[in-house]
């Protein structure tokens, strides 16, 4: 990857990560379009990059963040889920990670449910206290976006919205299961790619590129989820639900013709 395709793809993951829209298969499209080889690296890139996003929740939310032992255990609660079956699954998801058509298929069939989501959820309880129980069933969700082009965003504030919280609720929560989620998947990526035979290498050669790609990511992600706030507040889900359905049905429409947009 040379500085360019590092900087874009950055960009995508920082504007991505926290709108319904699929950070992870964002960037997969960016890869593609870049023509960037999906080497052990860059698979570890794109999903280290997200670390540097998730540092601008604890920036951002600095003080809601660090505030009680009890708000730790409803994030470890409801990042549990995600950590069992991400480890049992691992390579099954690296396998659809490079898999365009899935992620185009998600984008579509998350879009129409997103164009639903005020009207079937969108009715929230005067108790807006976070519980375990609230914690579990978003940490459950959470685990859906484990298929590429679901969203992590998405899932998980719609799973808040389910157990009855406010839209702006439900996405704070979101941005806060983030940090541990992100941590932990960055952090084993991590972990397996130094463990390959030539991980070190790998990680020594190119540690300027995963730096400047962590460093773009958070400036971006301060803004994306400024705006996110204000727009989901106000406006609901149905814009990022169009433009999911726009995006996936143009990449169906272009495989159709046998454009070849699979990542090799």
């Amino acid at each position: 990857m040379n500085l360019i395709q590092t900087i874009i793809i950055a960009i995508v993951e920082g504007i991505t990560e926290f709108l319904p829209v699929s950070s992870t298969g964002h960037m997969i499209i960016a890869q593609k379009l870049l023509a960037i080889e999906s080497t052990e690296f860059v698979k570890a890139f794109t999903v280290n990059i997200q670390f540097g996003a998730i540092l601008s929740v604890i920036v951002l939310y600095w003080k809601r963040f660090f505030q009680s032992w009890d708000f730790y255990w409803k994030l470890i609660i409801a990042v549990f889920p995600a950590l069992v079956l991400g480890f049992l699954l691992s390579d099954y998801i690296d396998d659809l990670l490079e898999n365009v058509t899935v992620v185009a298929i998600m984008l579509v069939l998350g879009g129409i449910l997103m164009l639903f989501v005020d009207k079937w959820f969108n009715k929230p309880e005067e108790n807006q206290t976070m519980d375990w129980k609230r914690s579990l069933k978003i940490g459950l969700y959470q685990c859906i976006a484990m298929i590429p082009g679901v969203s992590r965003s998405m899932a998980t504030i719609v799973g808040g919205m389910t157990t009855k919280l406010s839209r702006k609720n439900a996405a704070e929560f979101s941005f806060f299961l983030a940090v541990p989620t992100m941590a932990a998947a960055s952090g084993y990526k991590l972990l397996k790619l130094l463990l390959e035979p030539t991980g070190t290498t790998l990680l020594t050669e190119n540690l300027t590129t995963l730096l400047i790609g962590n460093v773009v990511a958070f400036l971006v992600a301060m803004a994306a989820i400024k705006f996110f706030i204000g727009f989901l507040t106000k406006y609901g889900f149905k814009a990022f639900g169009y433009y999911r359905i726009i995006v996936g049905a143009l990449i169906l429409i272009l495989l159709a013709f046998g454009i070849d947009l699979d990542i090799m």
